[in-house]
C-alpha cells in the first residue's frame, strides 16, 4: 500500500522550478482590482503553477510563475497570499 502525502504552503516560499497546486487564495488581503488582475491572469484555487524565477539582488520581487503555457509575474506581497499544495 502506497500513501501519498501533501503539503501545503504559501507561493512564496515554493522552492525554483517546483510544482503546486492552488489551494486557497487570501482575496481579502489585497485590493478588489489586484484580485481582479490576478483571476485574469488565471490564478484561482485548483491551479497549477510552477515558480520560475524570483526578483534578483535579494528583493525577491517580483516571482515569476508559469500558468498553463504562459509566464506572469506576481508581487511577493500576493505571493503571500496563495496557499499551494505540493504533491510527494
Amino acid at each position: 500500500m502506497t500513501t501519498s502525502t501533501s503539503t501545503r504552503i504559501t507561493l512564496d516560499r515554493l522552492s525554483m522550478r517546483q510544482s503546486a497546486e492552488i489551494s486557497a487564495i487570501d482575496w481579502h488581503s489585497m485590493s478588489e482590482t489586484e484580485g481582479r488582475r490576478l483571476r485574469a491572469l488565471g490564478l484561482d484555487e485548483g491551479v497549477a503553477v510552477e515558480k520560475l524565477h524570483k526578483g534578483m539582488f535579494g528583493f525577491n520581487d517580483p516571482i515569476a510563475l508559469k500558468v498553463g503555457r504562459m509566464m506572469i509575474a506576481v508581487r511577493k506581497s500576493h505571493a503571500m497570499a496563495i496557499s499551494v499544495t505540493i504533491s510527494a
